[in-house]
């Protein structure tokens, strides 16, 4: 077998990959041109379009040209990238290349047909790259004269930050080819990781299911675009919402991905939503057709342009009711922590618990927490000790009797909730607001424990709540209006980011995170990639802060598979049952850690 080595034949002189054609010259074909030419690599773009071949000469020139306002090329080094870049209109000029890496629109009938032709044309000793994220590397390689020497060879756009790169070997694909193209990663620059052959591999693998229950939930109207990809953004700490990121790939694309997912594994969850059919049907395919799930300045262009879905620059003038004080109900960290974005904010606020002793315990936390803000230079000695002024800690709900907004933020418990909510109906005065902070709950039955469930409303924090900008606004078919607008209100006095959603479990962001975590399990139990592979993959190749398994281990495995459970039961969806590893994992009691095991070992405490 013939094939290029980085062992056999690379020398300190010439890579083993040096010449390298890129067929499809889109917006992910050219990016993997410009990086290959930035790496000193001869890159050969070929495309049928010479409109393409000129745009894509154009973004190289521009990008290399801002490199060079930032210092990070000389004029010279510029013009030797440039100068390894050439375009061509037909695959002949693949023929002297030692690695062909195709990036055309997903499609067999096509790539097969690249292949076929390119069998006769390139080298014995060349390299075959298919850059596909949904069709088999495997059928592919069959339709080949040489089938070992085919890769998957799958980056992510854009291009030039994402550093993953997944290479896919086939049943059929040699060694030496897997070896030659892992090497050429790692010398762009990139982190490859190693995958086997099936749809969406690793990274679209778990991405394109949370995008789809994205459009999902847009198309059912539960939330607006703009309050699904906020919720994501800030909830999450991920670059981009999912319906923007949908925009990026391409509509289209997402679907043909969806598609083959589907058909391969059978899951619900990868059935493409039908949104996503009729806007690929119309033309609207994101942002290379100037329109999708949002408006564009021009096809092409990442600018957002107001369009009849876009809402009106304010928020709609409600009648609300004044809130002078507020009441927080709990001890534990999510407590503490409303309590100090009240205080902050300039709120009297009532800190109650189940005992003097635990109420004076969480505010005492809250001055600690304070104290290293002001130790950081976050926050000034007198700013802190005006916040700590601000929280009465009380050992009973009788405290709240003049509160105007009362805050639950107790255990994640429907009966201890309900009863918790029937002692403040009680203990608050009439009018007053009473709001739940739980994450999957149903808010109506909360609200039901009450004799007054129009003044009941869910404002859902996110851990760590003086840290973290969103909150969930979860109004039930009961909710006043003016309690929703007088939520809305406060959210902005307490800056916070606040997002609409209906009554249903998991609202927004977890009812899209944890199907994507659960995925992320299922993958490990079917030994097709490890925890390790996993995490690098969604943090180098989907930009995620942290990888599903860490986030699982801080979370907690018993708070993921208590949500997933709700999720479970509510959707009456297979595909959203819990995987029997996370089961077992918390029958075992390694939750993560707070227990130091979950799905890594930690060092104890101190």
């Amino acid at each position: 077998m013939d094939l290029p080595s980085t062992s056999s034949q690379s020398s300190p002189s010439r890579p083993a990959l040096q010449t390298i054609a890129v067929v499809g010259l889109g917006t992910m074909g050219s990016g993997i041109a410009e990086v290959l030419a930035r790496a000193g690599r001869e890159v050969i773009g070929i495309d049928v379009s010479e409109a393409a071949a000129r745009r894509a000469t154009a973004a190289l020139a521009a990008a290399t040209a801002r490199s060079v306002a930032k210092e990070q090329l000389t004029e010279q080094e510029r013009e030797a990238v440039l100068a390894r870049f050439r375009t061509f209109s037909e695959l002949g000029a693949a023929a002297d290349a030692d690695l062909v890496i195709e990036v055309v629109p997903e499609s067999y009938e096509l790539k097969q047909r690249i292949f076929r032709e390119l069998d006769a044309i390139v080298r014995p000793t060349a390299i075959l790259a298919t850059g596909t994220n949904a069709l088999s590397v495997t059928r592919m390689a069959a339709e080949s004269q040489r089938p070992e020497r085919v890769v998957g060879l799958h980056f992510f756009n854009p291009v030039s930050a994402m550093k993953l790169v997944e290479v896919v070997s086939s049943v059929l694909t040699a060694p030496p080819a897997v070896e030659a193209v892992t090497t050429l990663a790692r010398e762009l620059g990139k982190e490859p990781v190693a995958v086997g052959d099936r749809p969406g591999f690793v990274a679209d693998g778990l991405l394109f299911g949370y995008l789809n229950q994205a459009a999902a939930m847009f198309e059912a109207k539960y939330a607006s675009r703009e309050d699904i990809d906020a919720a994501m953004k800030l909830g999450c700490g991920l670059p981009m919402g999912p319906l923007a990121l949908l925009d990026l790939i391409g509509v289209d694309t997402a679907r043909t991905v969806l598609e083959a997912m589907y058909t391969a594994s059978g899951d619900r969850l990868h059935a493409p939503a039908p949104i996503l059919g009729h806007l690929a049907e119309a033309g609207l395919t994101g942002q290379k057709s100037g329109r999708g799930f949002y408006t564009y300045e021009a096809p092409g262009s990442q600018v957002v342009v107001r369009d009849l879905q876009t809402p009106p620059d304010g928020e709609l003038v409600r009648a609300s009711r004044p809130v002078n004080s507020v009441g927080v109900a709990g001890s534990g960290t999510m407590a503490s922590g409303i309590a100090q974005v009240f205080a902050q904010a300039g709120f009297p606020v009532v800190l109650a618990a189940r005992s003097q002793e635990k109420a004076d315990a969480a505010k005492a936390a809250i001055g600690k927490s304070l104290a290293r803000a002001v130790d950081r230079g976050r926050l000034t000695a007198e700013a802190a000790a005006a916040t700590v002024g601000r929280i009465t800690a009380a050992g009973s709900l009788d405290a709240f009797a003049d509160v105007d907004l009362a805050v639950e933020a107790v255990a994640e418990d429907l009966e201890v909730k309900q009863e918790l909510f029937r002692a403040l109906d009680k203990a608050c005065k009439p009018g007053a607001v009473l709001a739940t902070t739980t994450s999957s709950l149903p808010v109506i039955a909360i609200a039901r424990a009450t004799s007054r469930p129009e003044d009941v409303i869910g404002m859902h924090f996110f851990n760590p709540a003086p840290a973290m900008k969103l909150v969930e606004v979860v109004r039930t078919v009961l909710t006043a209006d003016d309690v929703h607008a007088t939520v809305r209100g406060i959210c902005g006095q307490v800056r916070k980011h606040a997002v609409d959603c209906g009554d249903r479990a998991g609202f927004i962001v977890n009812a899209l995170l944890f199907p994507y975590l659960n995925n992320a399990i299922k993958m490990v139990e079917q030994h097709y990639a490890g925890i390790d592979d996993i995490d690098a993959a969604m943090k180098l190749g989907g930009g995620y802060p942290m990888g599903p398994f860490e986030l699982l281990d801080v979370v907690g495995l018993d708070v993921s598979l208590a949500i997933e459970q709700v999720l479970h039961k509510e959707f009456r969806d297979p595909g959203l049952a819990p995987s029997p590893l996370l089961e077992h994992l918390v029958a075992a009691g390694c939750l993560g850690r707070k227990t130091g095991r979950g799905f890594r070992e930690y060092a104890p405490r101190r």
